[in-house]
């Protein structure tokens, strides 16, 4: 039996997803973080544009933003963590952190985009109750001392 060469086994073993979309935003890696994170099953996913998991309200933007890193081979958030919104198979809305990279071939040609993402619904959301619990307690501060 053949050896799973090691760059499979990290893909494959990863704990955050790892998902590669050719120039035309589909599908064309999709490891096993990826289907626990979003619901679809390898089999699934690959082949399917990345529309699979962008919320419709975020899809205009995204392609925009894809279209132009392609293009012109420049993203603007290169290994910068992102927060934004995805969509499960179920249709449930979400939060994850997300970095983006371009993939080039060895002649330096930018063959898609490779994404790593993590679910971070759960803090964001804890985030934004206690932020939403210090703007309360502020403006009782203010309240007691103007009175």
């Amino acid at each position: 039996m053949p050896e799973t060469p090691l760059a499979q086994l990290l893909v494959d073993q990863s704990p955050d997803a790892i998902i590669f979309a050719g120039k035309d935003g589909t599908v064309q890696l999709w490891n096993q973080a990826a289907a626990a994170m979003f619901g679809y099953s390898r089999e699934e996913a690959l082949g399917k544009r990345l529309d699979i998991i962008i919320p419709e309200q975020f899809r205009e933007a995204h392609w925009a933003g894809f279209d132009k890193a392609i293009s012109t081979g420049v993203t603007k958030l290169h290994g910068e963590a992102l927060p934004t919104r995805a969509m499960k198979a179920s249709g449930e809305n979400f939060y994850i952190e997300v970095c983006f990279a371009l993939v080039r071939d060895d002649s330096g040609a930018v063959i898609g985009a490779l994404a790593n993402a993590r679910d971070i619904n759960e803090r964001f959301q804890q985030d934004r109750s206690n932020r939403r619990r210090l703007r309360e307690l502020e403006a009782q501060v203010k309240e007691s001392a103007a009175g």
